[in-house]
């Protein structure tokens, strides 16, 4: 094991040597938060894929290979599915309004302050979403060193919030795009081809396995159903994903970079349920499936390549962790600390200011000890990513997409929308079970009835307010040009 330690320890120190190259880039808000709005195609392309692909795609996307065959691949797929769509439909306009959160956008659409209640649901997707990719972390180092649990735990997250911290949305920009790469050689290149020829190729596969483990929709239509609500809904709305949107030099780049990205996580998708299948027939009794990644990387890769399959699965937890933190430090930053303390700025205000870079560096700090102390008392993965998405789809998915394509939608019904769609998850949650599928679909309907019934039942909103959406969704507003002009000409591809 010498080797792999060696390709670990060498890909932790990079990471750490980019935070720091990062942190001489980032001496602005715009350059901090959303890496100046200057990434060219190729380098959205990577980090996009890399945020949206993390553990539980990787771990737990082959996991569930193990358990339904190829059919496994829905959940990535549908995580695939909603980058797509966001890329296509929404990003471009996305792009151009020039804002760091969603409840910046909800504010400059609906003309009033729904930011600190829609950055209160949106703060809690985030975390738990950055806890869910902490906690992985003690699987995989648990596979390289049998290091403890809670030891594990702190040390991946110690080493995400020091990068992160550092350089900001330069520094996770420049370790997502060597974690692609670093995904891309040990998944797609170098885990999936062994595997199948390991398990004895296709023809092998299909004779020792059952008929329903090649069949495309053997786990389920209502399960399908589910990961589409979830995942697919989710990349539309979600802080972690926009704020990406937000790093992109143009509204082309976003859709054409963005589209590029979705078709990688769908190839991403079905890599890791041909892994899973094969490592079923490697391995038919494993105590759990999420541990087929684990046992088929550690008992059939060579020395050397095995490191790089565990670096490229340490990878994909970092890139989904360090978006995470960063997104959920901003929203507390920006959406909810500053507003209670009466600091409104401007959507797209920004400032060279230090100490503004200071401010969100701190938040940065404090929302990663708070992953990492969570991450420690947590110990189901599932159950927390299901928090996340049911709470960021029931509270806000009707009243982001709402504004964006329905000009009736008022402050009021946005604000009914998130407070009765998020609290009848939770009430769901708590009497149906965590993991039942009611909570998601009941909470959507009532946010949904919420949103309708009291957004007819008040005024529209402002003509003037609309007048200036509608400026902004097309890149004319002042304030955007202002900061387009602020910006350096320097543009990395």
């Amino acid at each position: 094991m010498a080797v792999d330690y060696l390709v670990i320890v060498v890909y932790l120190a990079g990471m750490l040597a980019m935070g720091w190259w990062g942190m001489r880039r980032a001496r602005s808000k715009s350059e901090f938060l959303v890496a100046g709005r200057r990434l060219g195609p190729a380098m959205y392309s990577g980090t996009m894929a890399a945020i949206v692909l993390g553990g539980a795609s990787t771990i737990g996307g082959v996991g569930l290979g193990y358990q339904y065959g190829l059919s496994g691949a829905w959940m990535v797929f549908t995580i695939g599915l909603g980058l797509l769509a966001l890329s296509v439909f929404f990003s471009a306009r996305i792009a151009r309004l020039k804002v760091y959160t969603v409840s910046e956008m909800l504010d400059l659409r609906y003309g009033g302050r729904a930011g600190v209640i829609s950055g209160v649901v949106m703060w809690a997707y985030t975390l738990m979403l950055a806890v869910t990719s902490t906690i992985a972390y003690a699987t995989i180092f648990d596979v390289l060193f049998d290091m403890n649990r809670t030891l594990a735990i702190v040390l991946g997250g110690s080493i995400v919030v020091a990068y992160s911290t550092l350089g900001g949305m330069w520094s996770i920009t420049l370790t997502d795009m060597v974690q692609f790469v670093v995904k891309t050689i040990g998944v797609l290149l170098l885990l999936l081809p062994i595997a199948v020829v390991k398990a004895g190729g296709f023809s092998e596969m299909k004779d020792r396995l059952p008929t329903e483990y090649f069949d495309p929709l053997g786990i389920g239509g209502e399960t399908i159903f589910t990961y589409v609500l979830i995942y697919t809904f989710g990349m539309l709305i979600g802080q972690d994903i926009w704020q990406r949107v937000f790093t992109a030099r143009s509204d082309t780049t976003a859709k054409w970079g963005g589209t590029v990205a979705g078709t990688y996580c769908l190839a991403y998708a079905l890599a890791g349920a041909v892994i899973g299948t094969a490592a079923k027939v490697l391995y038919p009794k494993l105590g759990s499936p999420d541990d087929a990644f684990a046992t088929i990387v550690k008992e059939e890769l060579p020395v050397g390549v095995r490191g790089l399959v565990l670096a490229a699965a340490l990878a994909a937890v970092m890139s989904t962790s360090s978006g995470a933190l960063i997104a959920c430090a901003t929203v507390a930053n920006n959406d909810i600390w500053s507003r209670l303390r009466g600091i409104v700025k401007a959507p797209a205000e920004d400032s060279a200011d230090h100490d503004e870079v200071k401010g969100n560096r701190v938040f940065i700090l404090i929302m990663g000890i708070a992953v990492i102390c969570t991450a420690i008392a947590i110990d189901n993965v599932v159950e927390a990513l299901t928090v996340a998405y049911n709470l960021l789809v029931g509270g806000l998915l009707v009243p982001i997409l709402g504004g964006l394509v329905w000009k009736r939608g008022t402050v009021h019904g946005a604000l009914a929308s998130v407070v009765v769609g998020g609290l009848a998850v939770v009430v769901l949650m708590a009497t149906y079970g965590i993991l039942a599928n009611e909570p998601v679909y009941y909470g959507l309907l009532a946010s949904l009835a919420a949103y309708l019934v009291v957004s007819f039942a008040t005024p529209a909103t402002d003509a003037a307010v609309l007048a200036a959406w509608r400026e902004r969704l097309a890149g004319r507003a002042p304030e955007a040009e202002s900061e387009l002009a602020s910006e350096p000409a320097a543009t990395p591809r």
